[in-house]
């Protein structure tokens, strides 16, 4: 696989993008609760986390047009409500979060500041680059990815060669691959693949001397190297988590657990390079995010400035009202929101990638709508429905692990595939 400059810059990018707050709160602590049981949620997380994402670019690479393409084989109609559901999900949760994140690790440790302060600070840096789109390959490409990279990998492996871990506690899931799977949700990485791939073709289109297979080997090539990285921070910090978990309180938070291990890993200059690396992961998250947001807006404005600029400064407002809540509050508050879009997302992005000749419109609408309806109970067991919903779950396959809706999918594709064919 041949690489050049181009692709590197566009993969580091596209790994800056994807790795935000999320990424880097949860795995320590789902390995610190998985013990002995880490490499079974290791699994699990890497299928939500790192793989769909991944086939998430791979798809963008087919299309090379925007969110909207990913669903307009079910309707226009359908696929104007799924982006508007997404974009706005997008800018009020996982956005937010990075401020919020940003805060509580990197200013309130070192800094009598109060949240608002950092959050206003914090989006209008945002905005900045959102409105200088030109230069977000390059600087996050160049410069901020491989620091993020570079700063967790001296974390993981110093920690993973350094410990002296006799043995490593029990597990507290009882159901390891699902637990992983379903956490990798909260990383919002399948979304990230439909939102910000849009933000790689779009920054590589001023390009013109490339053709669509040019840019579309690029975009593969990028993904993969984004895919890579993603593997190993997760993996290593998961294994980070799991070889800790006998040397902090079992309840201690996400927030504090990354600090500790930070701290016994790099010692007293740990939480100093733990706070830039939070700082740069969750503010190249939130540049990829507004930046996807304001471009889908201005597609609908005729391509529009005005309109970008205006998606832009409200996504910002928003991030900063968002962010005042504490990192734990918008995590609960984001799980019924997952538990209904992220199915659809899923297989949205797998029969994107299937051939053409296995995913016809009717494909699309049947398995979609199939998709929607199974994801309902889940979403309403979420959201604290569940005296009526559990009943239900427990008969459906899958059901008890939050799957309802996969099986039906699967089969609801196979059927309409062999009755087109016959």
């Amino acid at each position: 696989m041949r690489l050049n400059k181009e692709t590197f810059v566009a993969g580091f990018a596209l790994f800056s993008m994807f790795f935000g707050a999320g990424n880097l709160m949860l795995p320590p602590l789902l390995g610190f609760k998985a013990g002995d049981a880490w490499f079974m949620v290791t699994l699990g997380f890497l299928i939500s986390a790192v793989i769909i994402p991944l086939l998430g670019i791979l798809a963008h690479a087919k299309l090379q047009g925007t969110m909207f393409d990913f669903a307009k084989k079910v309707s226009p109609k359908f696929s104007f409500i799924y982006c508007i559901i997404v974009y706005l999900i997008s800018i009020t949760l996982p956005s937010p979060r990075t401020a919020s994140v940003t805060h509580e690790m990197a200013i309130q440790p070192f800094f009598d500041s109060n949240s608002w302060l950092t959050s206003t600070i914090y989006f209008v840096l945002v905005l900045f680059f959102v409105l200088n789109r030109s230069k977000i390959l390059n600087v996050l490409g160049k410069y901020l990815s491989p620091i993020i990279f570079i700063v967790i990998l001296s974390i993981i492996c110093v920690g993973i060669f350094s410990t002296q871990t006799t043995s490593i506690a029990t597990s507290v899931f009882q159901k390891p691959i699902i637990s992983g799977l379903l956490e990798g949700y909260q990383t919002f990485d399948a979304i990230g693949a439909v939102v910000v791939g849009a933000v790689i073709i779009i920054s590589l289109n001023p390009k013109k001397e490339n053709s669509f297979e040019q840019n579309r080997d690029i975009i593969i090539k990028s993904g993969i190297i984004a895919g890579i990285g993603l593997f190993i921070i997760y993996s290593g910090m998961i294994y980070i988590g799991a070889l800790f978990n006998t040397q902090f309180d079992p309840n201690i938070s996400r927030t504090n657990l990354l600090s500790g291990i930070s701290l016994k890993t790099l010692g007293s200059i740990g939480q100093t390079f733990l706070s830039i690396l939070v700082a740069l992961a969750c503010f190249t998250t939130a540049v990829g995010i507004i930046t996807g947001t304001a471009d889908f807006i201005k597609g609908l404005y005729n391509n529009s400035q005005k309109a970008y600029q205006l998606t832009a400064v409200i996504g910002c407002i928003l991030g900063i009202l968002m962010g005042q809540f504490d990192v734990h509050y918008i995590i609960n508050i984001a799980i019924p929101a997952l538990m209904f879009i992220y199915p659809i997302t899923i297989i949205l992005i797998l029969l994107n990638v299937l051939p053409d000749k296995l995913t016809s419109s009717l494909v699309f609408k049947t398995v979609v709508i199939v998709t929607i309806l199974f994801s309902i109970p889940d979403f309403l067991a979420s959201i604290g429905i569940k005296d009526y919903i559990v009943p239900i779950l427990n008969l459906l396959p899958l059901g008890n692990y939050n799957l309802a809706w996969l099986l039906p999918a699967l089969l609801t594709f196979i059927f309409i595939n062999l009755f087109l064919k016959k």
